[in-house]
């Protein structure tokens, strides 16, 4: 009189989706150096934590007499686990089952990965290869019909995929060849990684863009340092294990969704004392302007030590990006870098600039900013860009940001770029250091323009030149600038921790746990 026989058989259905595409899939998965889904979760997740949804779904064969004879699951995996004992949402891909695409799907699944992450307010993390559900041409013979992108119903996931970039955190894991939707779905995350060997990414892969004449492997076509240069992933690893410690790190310093704040340090951690001083940091910027300095040290040690969470490092190099702590408090970071341009602002730092503040704004960062910027890139180059255009985007970004927003000017700040050093309309904190330098635009090939028919009219228009500019020198000095109260402090280097731990602790009681005024695009 129990129901034992249908426990058997539940137990017996798990066990089959338990065994993947079969014994001979999984070994030519891990022949190929990659982790089957199961194993990504398990090494992902909090031990024993995962709670998986939907595990027997998939296509049956039944027997004349009707009982199961054969089973192939979904290949979507997902369900709920936790992460540093917080509540996530994992989904990922089995790439052993019809290569993750979408003839061996069941598209519920992934939607409702997405949808439960919205609805309940879950970071999500997404483990993607194959095409992560998306099409194959065996769909025309298995449906019988040509599908309509979106379709009935299709366009759910499409609209989860970026929705909840507005809602909650979301990761990529890029773990083996991503196409097509796969591609859209590793893309539109708040921080990607794909792993150097055994990923790539592209829309279209290598066979079907050889019908543009374009003959490419897999890495030359999508591989990581292809698509980590262009923007489209922010990180690359050589481990899915250094995969999964990046998506736990990063999820570390961000609410579980908007409608909280970013998590302090967990009691217990390490402190560092706010007030520590760095004698380093005084003699940091040269006295020769033309001289470069490594903006990475500067960042280290301002923050918490260790605590600096690098994003898009390959992209956009002219300005360095991440997470990082102040006393415990999460904040975000930019800096300059002046290896790059000399820290002039490209259109892709433009782009990265926008992404990075729009995620700040999303998830309530404040925003520090080591700044040393002598204005946007000029040249052709820049203007086939469109710099211009994509500057003034990143200035709006900027300026529609509503959280605490503090800037140490390092060296230069410079022209329409140098305006974009803090939100305009709204009070925030500003220093300069001693080595701080600033005008409408660097005196360097200015004064030849300015100063022409003087210099043309000199009987020694060398002598002339170093005249003007050493009256000039002297009228560009900070200290006049802070006479008149346009610069309101400059500091000794060495107290640029204390300050910034200052500035997170009188930011923390501003944040508010509600969605931004604006939506988050990829």
């Amino acid at each position: 009189m129990s129901w034992q026989p249908e426990l058997d058989e539940l137990r017996a259905r798990e066990a089959m989706a338990r065994e993947l595409g079969g014994a001979d899939k999984v070994r030519r998965q891990h022949d190929a150096g990659r982790l089957t889904v199961r194993e990504r979760v398990e090494g992902l997740v909090d031990a024993g934590s995962f709670r998986e949804t939907g595990a027997i779904a998939g296509k049956a064969q039944y027997d004349e007499a009707g009982r199961l004879s054969g089973f192939q699951p979904s290949n979507c995996v997902f369900g709920r686990a936790e992460l540093n004992g917080r509540p996530v949402v994992v989904v990922g891909d089995d790439f052993t089952v019809r290569g993750g695409s979408a003839d061996a799907t069941i598209r519920e699944k992934p939607i409702m990965a997405e949808r439960l992450a919205h609805d309940f307010r879950l970071p999500l993390i997404r483990m993607i290869e194959g095409s992560g559900g998306g099409g194959s041409v065996r769909t025309i013979e298995t449906t019988g019909r040509a599908n309509l992108p979106g379709g009935i119903g299709g366009g759910w996931l499409y609209h989860y995929t970026t929705e909840n970039l507005s809602v909650v955190p979301v990761v990529g894991l890029g773990l083996g060849s991503v196409a097509g939707l796969g591609a859209a779905r590793l893309a539109s995350t708040h921080f990607s990684v794909m792993t150097k060997e055994t990923a790539s990414m592209f829309v279209a892969g290598p066979p079907v863009v050889a019908r543009l004449g374009q003959t490419l492997e897999k890495k030359a076509l999508g591989g990581w340092e292809i698509q980590t240069r262009s923007g489209a992933i922010d990180h690359a690893v050589d481990t899915e294990a250094e995969a999964f410690a990046c998506a736990r790190r990063f999820l570390s310093y961000l609410p579980s969704s908007v409608h909280e704040l970013p998590p302090l340090a967990a009691p217990g951690d390490p402190k560092d004392d706010p007030a520590r001083r760095d004698e380093k940091l005084f003699t940091a910027i040269p006295r020769d302007r033309r001289q470069v300095y490594k903006i990475r040290p500067i960042i280290e040690s301002v923050v918490d030590q260790g605590s600096f969470f690098e994003m898009g490092k390959m992209f956009g190099r002219s300005i360095v990006t991440g997470l990082a702590r102040l006393d415990g408090h999460p904040v975000a970071v930019m800096a300059s870098d002046p290896f790059f341009y000399g820290g002039s602002w490209t259109a892709d730092t433009c782009q990265k600039v926008i992404r990075f503040l729009d995620l700040a704004e999303t998830f309530h960062l404040p925003v520090v900013y080591l700044m040393d910027c002598p204005g946007f890139m000029i040249g052709l180059e820049a203007e086939k860009a469109a710099t211009i255009r994509l500057g003034v985007r990143a200035m709006a970004a900027l300026n529609q940001t509503t959280v605490p927003f503090c800037t140490m000017i390092l060296r230069n700040a410079f022209g329409v770029a140098g305006v974009a050093h803090q939100p305009a309309g709204r009070l925030s904190l500003r220093y300069a250091w001693l080595s701080a330098r600033w005008g409408s635009l660097p005196l360097e090939g200015g004064i030849e323009a300015a100063y022409r028919a003087e210099l043309d009219e000199a009987a020694d228009p060398k002598a002339k030149l170093a005249e003007i500019e050493q009256r000039l020198e002297q009228l560009r000095s900070p200290f006049r600038t802070a006479e008149a109260f346009w610069v309101e402090e400059i500091i000794d280097p060495r107290d640029t921790r204390r300050l910034l731990c200052e500035f997170a602790h009188l930011a923390r009681p501003l944040l508010e746990p509600r969605p931004s005024g604006l939506r988050m695009r990829p």
